[in-house]
């Protein structure tokens, strides 16, 4: 079976943007057999959050290699350029394109990649494969849209796979219900809802802003929002703080120890947890006072609220919402409900189950890379998996230019590993 140097496991923005760092390498003469495995059966980006006039939260200037390399012929200014749009996004006079736009980008450079990437393929195992009693590389397992399995094997693995949603204990029960869903599936599972007239959104975060107002534009609908939170705070960009984006702050976050490392977390948490942008906040108090202008009370802001229970009935779906000021409980039916919950990161460690055992704890060094137990060759990397180590950056788009670099690097030493040694000359006196 042919030995890949490397396999990633999804083609999102962070394999993107190490298909980009090994494609310089390449052309530096330092090429790499790289394979990236993608489920999805074409390229998208949160396609059922494109909602419009959503716009990005981080610049232009951050995309997948401008802060490693500016000349790169796969910035977000080269693609506008090619595209004829660069003088007319000039006079936009902003660092923040729509997300429309940006998913064109991204879309626009993965185009350049696909040669290297089977789209349609579910990776759900990674297998030891061994040589003696040393594991000499990882053989990995995917389903494609027939049920048929393939394998490959490789060198070194990069994880790729981004969030699954966060679904909340009280709604386990209703996770096959079509009426009930999570905020990354919503334009999909809203186009399925038959005539909705009341629906609740659960959440105060960027995705919960974006889909009320969303809903407020849709004649006919009711919308509660439900929040444990008394008001919606904003996301902190102020200069100093987004500071905590920049890849030296990811060194001062590896470095502390584990109990400081908490701490920064929390301290920082709101300039990317439960923190919309201030423009859609004065929008949603905007909608709130015009109720109170017009006497017409359309939604309702279920603020310090929770919900702790939910039941499917042919009518629709109750929920027992919790009063978290005065203790007091309340039953309401809605058509539908958004879950605007967040995510969890942990489906990497679902994938290498089979070699758990060779990886304590599932610890990460510097570099992104999996710790391995002696006699375990290949390196494992995780993107998007590593914030309580690296910090609130991890999830974002602003360090994927500077880590994907990091990865390289790294990927380097382990093709060393493989190379054969060279061989010994005898040398014989005259």
């Amino acid at each position: 079976m042919h030995i890949h140097d490397l396999i990633g496991i999804g083609f999102g923005p962070s394999n993107i943007a190490l298909a980009i760092a090994l494609d310089e390498q390449r052309q530096a003469g330092q090429a790499k057999d790289a394979l990236f495995i993608e489920r999805q059966p074409c390229f998208a980006w949160h396609p059922h959050m494109l909602l419009e006039n959503a716009h990005m939260q981080i610049s232009f200037l951050k995309d997948l290699v401008t802060p490693r390399n500016p000349g790169s012929r796969f910035s977000f200014l080269n693609y506008l350029h090619s595209k004829g749009r660069l003088q007319d996004f000039i006079n936009l006079q902003t660092f923040f394109p729509s997300r429309h736009e940006f998913n064109d980008y991204l879309s626009w450079t993965a185009s350049h990649f696909e040669h290297q990437c089977t789209y349609g393929e579910d990776v759900f195992e990674v297998l030891p494969e061994t040589d003696n009693d040393e594991v000499a590389y990882l053989r990995v397992r995917s389903r494609d849209e027939s049920g048929a399995v393939q394998e490959r094997l490789t060198r070194s693995l990069v994880i790729s796979v981004g969030g699954a949603p966060n679904v909340p204990e009280c709604f386990a029960g209703l996770k096959d219900d079509p009426r009930v869903f999570h905020s990354s599936h919503y334009l999909r599972e809203l186009a399925k809802q038959y005539a909705p007239k009341r629906i609740a959104v659960i959440g105060a975060g960027q995705s919960a802003a974006e889909i009320f107002l969303d809903l407020h534009g849709r004649e006919g609908i009711q919308v509660d929002l439900i929040s444990r939170a008394w008001a919606f705070k904003p996301s902190d960009d102020s200069p100093f703080v987004n500071e905590i984006f920049n890849p030296e702050y990811t060194d001062y976050v590896f470095n502390n120890p584990t109990g400081q490392r908490e701490a920064l977390l929390q301290e920082y948490k709101s300039t990317n947890y439960s923190a919309p942008d201030l423009a859609l906040i004065q929008e949603i108090y905007d909608v709130f006072y015009q109720q109170k202008v017009t006497g017409l009370a359309r939604h309702r802001f279920r603020r310090r609220h929770e919900v702790i229970g939910s039941e499917a009935g042919p009518e629709g779906v109750e929920l027992l919402v919790r009063d978290l000021e005065s203790g007091h409980t309340e039953s309401t039916r809605y058509d539908a409900v958004v879950l605007a919950t967040g995510y969890v990161r942990d489906t990497h460690k679902q994938l290498l189950a089979p070699v758990a055992d060779y990886l304590p704890d599932f610890a990460v060094n510097r570099h992104y890379q999996l710790y391995t137990k002696p006699k375990f060759k290949p390196a494992i990397f995780l993107q998007g998996s590593c914030e309580p180590t690296h910090g609130l950056s991890d999830t974002l788009l602003s360090i994927l230019a500077a880590r994907t670099s990091e990865i390289c690097d790294a990927l380097d030493q382990t093709t060393a590993l493989y190379a054969p040694s060279p061989c010994k000359q005898e040398v014989t006196a005259s």
